[in-house]
């Protein structure tokens, strides 16, 4: 079953279940979905589902940080349970020992020097690593491994 018609599914069961919160969740995810397939006129696979999660998960990361520093709690936990309900629709998130043997094998294989090649590294690890690692870790580990 594509990831698409899962998440088709759940909307489904929520109704059914009555359960509003993760139906407005799981409904903001299928209006980003075509939203994205009548302005590209495509029909999106999974990996096109993962990056629009990934990109509504950072989002409501953004979200959740103004929220606290306005001293709105009650709307954080609103954007922390969206996260939560998107989470399930991820792939496995690789650990820190995974991220980082990928990326010890990226800068080799790159003949990477110094952080002048750390665009190459990032070439070679992006299509591996979407989805399955944050951006933002790699990049920083990417950092470190080049200036030692």
């Amino acid at each position: 079953m594509s990831l698409k018609q899962q998440i088709t599914d759940d909307m489904k069961v929520a109704m059914r279940a009555k359960d509003t919160a993760r139906l407005s969740a799981i409904r903001l995810l299928l209006a980003a979905m075509k939203q994205r397939e009548v302005d590209e006129r495509v029909e999106l696979s999974d990996a096109d589902v993962v990056a629009i999660i990934e990109k509504m998960n950072k989002q409501r990361r953004d979200s959740i940080s103004q929220y606290e520093a306005a001293g709105r709690q009650d709307l954080a936990d609103v954007e922390k349970f969206e996260m939560g309900v998107l989470a399930v629709y991820m792939p496995q998130q690789l650990n820190d020992e995974e991220v980082l043997a990928a990326v010890v094998e990226a800068i080799s294989s790159a003949a990477a020097t110094g952080p002048q090649d750390m665009g190459k590294v990032m070439a070679l690890l992006k299509p591996r690593l979407a989805g399955v690692a944050d951006m933002g870790k790699v990049s920083a580990l990417i950092k470190v491994q080049l200036s030692a």
